[in-house]
């Protein structure tokens, strides 16, 4: 007998239907499974005799075929567990082979029976609502992921038995979807959370560097902070994503199919209107940060998605590693092509540095400085200037002075900073809606004149930079984005000679440290 059911792949974050066909007749009793599939799908046929034994399912011996298609996509993980099994005891006529139409099925199956959670679930639940199924059955541990998608009923699948009497019961009408607990609604479940622990008013004076990071927060920019230990460079960091507005309904949604794919779904279960903040050691690989593996999964900078990727003692990181970032920052995403295909992940982040000036870290105070000029070349030419002109603003970071730790002052808090952050944003959605443009930081060279035009004072200003900082094309446009954003926040609609002034303040450190002046 032949029987089908439905199942999908997960290809970068989106995913794909496939198909799982069996076909159980006489002949030389067997186990064959064709297509193009990875070691561990080849290895399921062994997990699931033994499953469906353990089960208490006596099947005779027979030739069973099972084919997966379409047949030229490389199929990789455990989640065909599940399907492959419910399709060899449809063929065998052990299940009705109309309870399986219509519905999606995913996991993994233990040998006892047990079905047990996968990676990507979200991504599938997506697929199966595009091709018009109105049922998918998953893991438990995987239901709170899938009810995300509504108006789709999700089964909750804890056994291969139980499986069976749960879609036998569906079948028949028997079964609530409320046993299941309801569809789940980000905006029902999650709230944004106020992040204490690194709150902006925990940063006393240093009013520069929070200026600088407020300006890249309301455009979304780039930054180098520059300073010596102990200065607030991480702090600055973190608190940076506190000021930032929580994501909407749509980025919420696309970071968690990121994070479903890596199987982290639990950290944004209670989190899903924060923007991400990831931190990666100083020793991570490439594929690490920028994704890949024998099995590709998104890496550090997927997971910071919408949110912020911080790269702390940035000189440490080994320079391949940083290279990678290059390509990210500029077109937003990241493609990875593999003999088995190209995998897409997204990769719209804001990227936060920070870097000791020389290996003591004292650079330029030659009081205190040990470092010789060859030293404090050699530590610098660990930052490629191609990525230095990607950074739209580099902040030299002052440590504070005893009396302002010590004042009595109240400093601004992170609510009241974001206040002004949402204002200078919705600025800009107004400005560019209609358009796939965001926020300042992604205006195109082509429309710099259009939603970017300047004073006469303020072109004058620029040519003159231009020559005189010897600025790259990047560098050029990136300073009037600056601009532009300290203009909105302002209110103005011109961009004016002292926000390109103030733009080049925080790009001018980077030319004098880099001379070792």
């Amino acid at each position: 007998m032949y029987s089908i059911v439905s199942t999908a792949i997960v290809c970068g974050i989106q995913s794909i239907l496939v198909q799982v066909e069996a076909d159980v007749c006489d002949g030389m009793p067997a186990m064959e499974m064709v297509g193009v599939l990875s070691s561990e799908v080849k290895e399921a046929k062994e997990r699931i005799r033994a499953a469906i034994r353990n089960s208490g399912i006596c099947l005779p011996p027979k030739k069973i075929t099972v084919n997966l298609y379409p047949a030229d996509i490389r199929k990789s993980g455990t989640v065909f567990d599940l399907p492959i099994a419910l399709a060899i005891l449809a063929a065998y006529g052990k299940i009705p082979r109309k309870y399986l139409e219509g519905i999606l099925f995913a996991g993994e199956i233990g040998l006892n029976g047990e079905i047990r959670p996968a990676a990507g679930v979200l991504p599938m639940v997506l697929a199966a609502k595009e091709a018009g199924k109105e049922v998918v059955c998953v893991p438990r541990e995987n239901v709170k992921e899938a009810r995300i998608v509504e108006e789709i009923t999700i089964l909750p699948g804890e056994s291969l038995n139980q499986v069976i009497k749960l879609i036998e019961n569906y079948s028949k009408g028997g079964w609530n979807d409320e046993e299941g607990g309801g569809n789940c609604n980000i905006e029902e479940t999650e709230t944004y959370h106020e992040n204490i622990a690194c709150d902006f008013a925990g940063i006393h004076g240093q009013k520069i560097l929070k200026r600088a990071c407020e300006i890249a927060a309301s455009g979304r920019h780039n930054m180098l902070m520059l300073g010596s230990p102990g200065s607030g460079k991480t702090m600055a960091a973190r608190a940076v994503a506190t000021i930032l507005p929580p994501l909407t309904q749509e980025e919420a949604l696309e970071l968690a199919k990121v994070y479903s794919v890596t199987g982290m779904f639990g950290q944004r279960e209670k989190n899903f209107r924060e923007r991400p903040y990831r931190n990666p050691h100083h020793t991570v690989s490439v594929a690490g940060l920028a994704g890949g593996g024998a099995v590709p999964k998104p890496g550090e900078i997927s997971l910071a998605h919408k949110g912020v990727l911080f790269l702390d003692e940035l000189t440490e990181f080994k320079k391949p590693v940083l290279e990678v970032l290059r390509q990210p920052l500029e077109e937003r995403e990241i493609r990875l092509v593999r003999k088995s295909g190209t995998y897409c992940y997204p990769a719209d982040i804001m990227l936060i540095a920070a870097m000791n000036p020389c290996s003591c870290g004292y650079f330029p105070d030659r009081n205190r400085c040990t470092c010789s000029k060859a030293m404090i070349e050699r530590h610098l030419s660990k930052i490629s200037r191609p990525l230095l002109d990607r950074m739209d603003l580099c902040v030299e970071v002052q440590r504070p002075m005893l009396f302002e730790l010590t004042a009595k002052e109240t400093e601004e808090t992170s609510a009241e900073v974001r206040v002004r952050v949402e204002r200078t944003q919705r600025i800009q959605r107004k400005r560019f809606r209609g358009t796939e443009i965001l926020y300042n930081s992604q205006i195109p060279a082509a429309f710099m004149e259009r939603w970017c035009s300047l004073e006469p004072e303020g072109e004058k200003m620029m040519k003159e930079a231009f020559e005189q900082l010897e600025l790259t094309v990047r560098g050029y446009y990136r300073i009037i984005r600056v601009a532009r954003t300290i203009a909105d926040m302002e209110g103005a609609e011109q961009i004016k000679r002292c926000h390109i002034q103030e733009s080049l303040l925080f790009r001018s450190i980077d030319r004098k440290v880099w001379n070792c002046e």
